[in-house]
């Protein structure tokens, strides 16, 4: 981390945001949000999406607020490490989910575990993506 103070720093930032938003015990209500009604609306009402409700951008919001999980944290340990930061990223989701138990206002959930991995997956994934690519384009065998 001494090496990459900037990317250190963000992943901090970052890190204090999710525990806010996740952990909150007295978070808003999505749900009547009346922007997020509207636009759930007028997503549903486009030809072949009207599949698209409150649950799907629920757990599509739960992707990527962890996309960037797996993204700092591969960068940070290093792209062969992908499988730790994706490891970090269960983790953080199980400690969160358990901490929920216990706020009253919040909801524990195995979807949100599912999503969660899955965005820790993909970040991870674009790490690694492009990573290789500028090791490629310098020369690097690795």
């Amino acid at each position: 981390m001494r090496r990459r103070p900037v990317l250190s720093v963000l992943t901090v930032v970052y890190l204090a945001a999710v525990a806010y938003i996740t952990l909150n015990p007295a978070p808003g209500d999505p749900a009547g949000n009346p922007l997020l009604r509207s636009l759930l609306r007028a997503v549903s009402a486009v030809p072949g999406l009207g599949w698209v409700d409150y649950a799907v951008a629920e757990f599509t919001a739960n992707i990527l607020l962890f996309v960037p999980m797996g993204l700092l944290f591969t960068l940070l340990l290093g792209r062969w490490r992908w499988w730790l930061a994706v490891s970090l990223g269960i983790a953080a989701t199980l400690g969160i989910e358990f901490v929920q138990l216990f706020l009253p206002a919040r909801f524990t959930d195995a979807r949100d575990v599912l999503a969660n991995t899955l965005g820790t997956l993909i970040g991870a994934a674009v790490a690694f993506a492009v990573t290789s690519r500028s090791r490629r384009a310098a020369g690097s065998p690795r």
